[in-house]
């Protein structure tokens, strides 16, 4: 029985997904900051990237460890199949 493979990230992959999310992050500070309004204004939109932030750390933390639970089920019914196929003997006589 083939077990599947579980996909690992490459270091680079890793790299350029902090990457990218800090210049996104940044820029959206960087043109809150200066962007011409008022600064209460500013606060608000600043405390709407954290939550916004926030948020996508959570999610992505949620999606992660759904996806870990699945995998252990996965291993699991794989090993319970297994443990079943070795147990079976064909050539036994139904009593």
């Amino acid at each position: 029985m083939d077990t599947p493979s579980s996909s690992k990230n490459t270091n680079a992959f890793f790299l350029q997904a902090g990457i990218s999310f800090a210049v996104a992050l940044l820029t959206m500070v960087f043109s809150v900051f200066y962007l011409p309004v008022d600064v209460w204004i500013r606060a608000f939109l600043g405390l709407g990237i954290m939550y916004l932030t926030t948020s996508a750390f959570t999610l992505a933390k949620c999606v992660r460890d759904a996806q870990e639970n699945q995998s252990v089920y996965a291993r699991l019914d794989q090993a319970r199949v297994e443990k079943i196929l070795s147990e079976h003997d064909p050539f036994k006589a139904v009593s």
